[in-house]
């Protein structure tokens, strides 16, 4: 009979930084298969360059992670959210900052913290208040998520194999399966 492993109770940036860390290696397999001649393309007027939205995974992880840390947190300047990157390398850099700053700041908040409220704010005025946890969450890996997905369209429509994630995908199969 096999005998069961010890069960570790992680924090719970513990445990958003796992599941960070299992998923920051998939992201970083979107962001290497973008052509580096698309950086400019976009599927629609009204839609984010490739690059834009390669950037924006890129640098959205650390940023929550810098917000996360301040309290009230001052809100970004929403404009300058999605910098039209020059490179590859470019987003490449900002995604290596952005892991080292999540792997810095986010084993600081002790459980209390997650759950203590977190406010955005434009000067005077409150943007946003939810518990420092949700936020991290919510932004952080939720966003995070969504746009991963978004940007596995801008892929398919550019006719560039679209990576795995949590299942196998119509051009390849995780490792293992």
């Amino acid at each position: 009979m096999p005998v069961a492993e010890p069960v570790v109770s992680l924090s719970i940036a513990g445990r958003m930084l796992a599941e960070f860390e299992e998923q920051a290696p998939l992201t970083r397999k979107f962001l290497e298969r973008l052509p580096e001649d698309k950086y400019t393309w976009k599927p629609h007027p009204k839609s984010l360059t490739a690059g834009q939205l390669a950037y924006h995974l890129a640098f959205v992880p650390g940023s929550v992670a810098l917000a996360a840390a301040k309290n009230p947190a001052p809100a970004p300047d929403f404009n300058a959210l999605f910098i039209q990157p020059a490179s590859r390398q470019v987003v490449l850099e900002k995604f290596e900052e952005s892991i080292a700053t999540v792997r810095e700041l986010l084993p600081r908040f002790e459980d209390p913290a997650m759950f203590e409220t977190w406010r955005l704010m434009a000067g005077e005025r409150e943007l946003v208040a939810m518990p420092r946890g949700k936020f991290v969450r919510e932004i952080m890996l939720c966003h995070w998520y969504q746009h991963r997905g978004q940007f596995s369209v801008y892929l398919r429509i550019l006719d560039v194999p679209v990576p795995s994630t949590w299942g196998p995908s119509a051009d390849e199969r995780p490792a293992g399966m």
